[in-house]
């Protein structure tokens, strides 16, 4: 006589190649995000050799992560549509073929322009990732797979500007600037021979893209990013002025869009949080401040200072440094909420030190004071509040809303990202070092400030 444990249905068994199939999805979630920012070192370089306007410097960046944050909740429900891995695929191959155009780029305006298609191609790789862990683990082995990310994406953003330096100074087989670029082709290659191990998965229910609403949120960011890049921020002409309002129409027109469209790019239901709409509002600002920093600090060492571009990515091992530190001591801490503004009163000492030993070295080629110390802080600080801020945003979310929060999330990383090269990147080129300083210390003051609503 069979027991009920004979008829039972077997347990179904994990899938087999899941973690070939993870070092894939690490790799090219690390290739992506370090092109957010390998760029920066090396873009005065990129400049010498390609000449053009010194805005170029900063589109080199923005041009990436510009699309990049508009593109990433499309991509991630072109995902759900056709199929993750075929996606994942196609943007890694995508972003493969534009990075050697961007090596091989004869002038600043193709470059920019084959840096944009790097930075939709990322929107489209980027999202797959979270849906194809959840297909592939399960139970324990899930939560490890899904703690890999975090680490990866750390690692992978404070060490593009060194890796950035590091390449053009060693002017490998006389590519100089061009390696940067050249780099991800065997890391893609790797991930591409990796990809046949990867499921096939998609949504189970079919979804509607929201072409409209990806269309108002590009307009409205472009419209707001192209205006601030390369002028005096003092003294903005009425067109630039009339751009401005043009862009907060588009996002308004897109808010109005997203409430009475029945396929919105977010679950409408997100913004019933209270402390959702604040956390989109702090990812921003604080973004802001890290990125358009890193912009004006290696900016200033080549630009002014006379350091060359090996010295310049050195420099930020500081803040590397600190960052890894404290993220691993906020991890173990839990990442509570007191975490925040502790680490956004480091990163603001961190700006003052900063802006002070700006004001107090001559100009010339001397080597800014106190700069090391002062990039240690806001190391120390982005590490404090980072873990917090994003356990904080997605904690009370329900299990339907968190990858629609984690892609707006990631945009308006992006999004922040582009607007601080662009508002702290101007404040430098028009004005001086200590003055983006001042102006970040005024962004992290209005992050803390947005922070305590979440």
């Amino acid at each position: 006589m069979k027991t009920a444990a004979t008829n039972a249905p077997a347990a179904p068994s994990p899938y087999p190649w899941r973690w070939p199939a993870l070092v894939a999805l690490l790799l090219a979630e690390a290739m992506n995000l370090l092109d957010a920012t390998i760029v920066q070192v090396a873009a005065p370089a990129v400049h010498a050799g390609l000449g053009g306007s010194v805005s170029d410097v900063q589109w080199f960046s923005t041009a990436y992560t510009l699309p990049f944050a508009v593109l990433l909740i499309t991509g991630g429900r072109l995902g759900d549509l056709a199929g993750r891995r075929r996606l994942f695929v196609l943007g890694v191959t995508f972003f493969t073929l534009a990075s050697v155009a961007c090596a091989l780029a004869p002038t600043a305006g193709l470059l920019i322009a084959f840096r944009a298609v790097q930075g939709a191609a990322a929107a489209v790789v980027i999202p797959q990732t979270i849906g194809l862990i959840k297909a592939m683990f399960e139970g324990d082995e899930l939560s490890r797979a899904m703690g890999s990310i975090g680490p990866v994406m750390g690692l992978a953003a404070v060490c593009g500007p060194v890796l950035g330096g590091v390449l053009t100074h060693a002017d490998l087989f006389g590519l100089s600037w061009r390696a940067a670029f050249l780099v991800n082709v065997p890391v893609a290659l790797a991930v591409l021979a990796l990809s046949p191990r990867l499921p096939e998965n998609r949504a189970p229910h079919r979804p509607t893209l929201d072409w409209p609403g990806t269309a108002l949120a590009a307009a409205g960011t472009g419209l707001l990013v192209y205006p601030l890049i390369g002028t005096d921020l003092t003294e903005l002409p009425p067109l630039d002025w009339a751009l401005l309002a043009l862009g907060l129409l588009a996002l308004a027109a897109f808010a109005r869009h997203q409430r009475r469209t029945t396929a919105p790019l977010l679950e409408p239901t997100l913004f019933t949080h209270r402390g959702f709409l604040p956390a989109l509002a702090t990812s921003t600002a604080f973004f802001a401040v890290t990125n358009g920093l890193l912009t004006v600090v290696v900016l200033q060492l080549q630009l002014e200072a006379g350091q060359g571009v090996l010295a310049a990515g050195l420099s930020l091992t500081p803040w590397s440094a600190g960052l890894a530190v404290s993220s691993w001591l906020s991890g173990r801490r839990g990442a509570r909420r007191r975490m925040m503004p502790y680490g956004l009163a480091l990163v603001a000492a961190g700006l003052a030190v900063a802006a002070a030993g700006y004001a107090t070295t001559a100009a010339g080629t001397h080597y800014p004071r106190l700069l090391l110390p002062a990039l240690a802080l806001v190391g120390l600080g982005a590490g404090l509040f980072t873990p917090a801020f994003f356990t904080l945003a997605l904690r009370p979310l329900r299990p339907q809303e968190v990858g629609s929060a984690a892609g707006a999330l990631n945009a308006v990383q992006q999004l922040g990202a582009t607007l601080g090269v662009a508002v702290l990147g101007s404040t430098y080129l028009e004005g001086s070092a200590a003055a983006a300083c001042a102006a970040a210390m005024a962004l992290t003051a209005l992050c803390w400030a947005v922070s305590r609503r979440m």
